[in-house]
């Protein structure tokens, strides 16, 4: 197996800089768009069969050197019993919202194995069939609490916000519950074959300094410490550059950066002790192939006082993403990075 990814997660010396994309498995590609012509998105995330063959599409077309499984952060919400619907215009949507100690009450906590059984027969798949390292992953407490407080996407998370600093025992309560089915959720994926684990704190950007301290921070330490087994955890809380050395505080071993701060920045606020991933701007896919080598070669370069360091977007690639362009990213990467 290809194992230069988790070199670089552990610090150690690689002949390149290895490079995945966030959302690498998706709607860009048209050999995924033919397998969701088939099925809806749940039924996809929930078919190990499919749900393995669009994890492998993007190393197989892009050469990426580590696969990320496809699934969606909400799986496990919706097993603690939470009714979950995906719209094409709105997004995720959860039934019933998380707003009193009621509904606190109600959510079941999980037995992976047994409640998404689907995602560890996925990952045993594809084990079997890579030959690069797989990546399983989990929303973070707070972005999970985000969504089932809100009951999808919000803009001004002021439900999310109300409870915290009206009822902070509440939401106390919710973390705790949710933090426990993190736990549950990413160590069934270590003990079925995932090779690294991936934490997304897509909203912990909406916090500030001190919020983040106190309302999220704490939870993710605990996930983090709680984790068995010699693997890699990335911990990517998105939009939180000012806010770095609260992050490093969580215990993962890589920190994920968006495109908002320098990589020049981030070490300065990070130390040598983590290895960094990221941090190329997704919209950098739409200018030329001159400018994407470019962009690449100057993260590369800003990168170079890291522990470690892995090649990706600073968030998701988008759809409209030209296929040509991100194979042009993977093979800069490549081409710049060789020793």
């Amino acid at each position: 197996m290809n194992d230069t990814f988790l070199r670089a997660c552990r610090g150690q010396k690689t002949e390149y800089t290895p490079v995945w994309l966030m959302r690498q498995a998706g709607r860009y590609l048209p050999e995924y768009q033919k397998v969701r012509e088939k099925v809806d998105f749940l039924t996809l995330c929930k078919t190990p069969s499919l749900a393995a063959e669009v994890t492998i599409q993007p190393v197989d077309i892009l050469k990426t050197d580590v696969a990320i499984l496809f699934s969606d952060i909400l799986i496990p919400v919706e097993a603690m019993g939470m009714k979950l619907e995906f719209s094409e215009s709105k997004g995720p949507i959860l039934y019933d919202p998380i707003r009193n100690d009621i509904s606190v009450s109600r959510l079941r906590s999980i037995k992976p194995e047994e409640d998404v059984p689907f995602v560890m027969e996925t990952i045993k798949i594809l084990v079997g069939k890579l030959q690069v390292p797989l990546i399983g992953f989990s929303g973070a407490p707070f972005t999970l609490a985000t969504y089932m407080i809100e009951g999808g996407s919000s803009k001004n998370f002021i439900a999310t916000k109300r409870m915290m600093y009206q009822t902070p025992q509440l939401y106390a309560q919710l973390m705790e519950k949710i933090t426990a089915v993190v736990i549950a959720y990413l160590q069934a994926q270590i003990d079925a074959g995932a090779h690294a684990v991936q934490i997304f704190d897509s909203w912990a950007g909406v916090l500030s300094p001190l919020d983040f301290e106190r309302y999220a921070l704490p939870y993710v330490k605990q996930l983090i410490a709680s984790l068995r087994g010699d693997v890699p955890v990335i911990y990517f809380a998105f939009n939180a550059g000012s806010m770095l050395g609260l992050v490093k505080q969580s215990g993962a071993q890589v920190v994920g950066l968006d495109w908002r701060i320098t990589l020049v920045d981030a070490l300065g606020a990070l130390g040598s002790d983590v290895a960094v991933q990221g941090n190329l701007d997704p919209c950098i896919l739409f200018g030329t192939k001159e400018l994407i080598k470019e962009r690449v070669a100057g993260i590369l370069k800003g990168a170079s006082g890291a522990k470690g360091h892995i090649f990706n977007l600073g968030h998701g690639i988008l759809p409209e993403t030209p296929v040509e362009n991100a194979i042009a990213l993977v093979d800069a990467v490549h081409e710049l990075s060789s020793r």
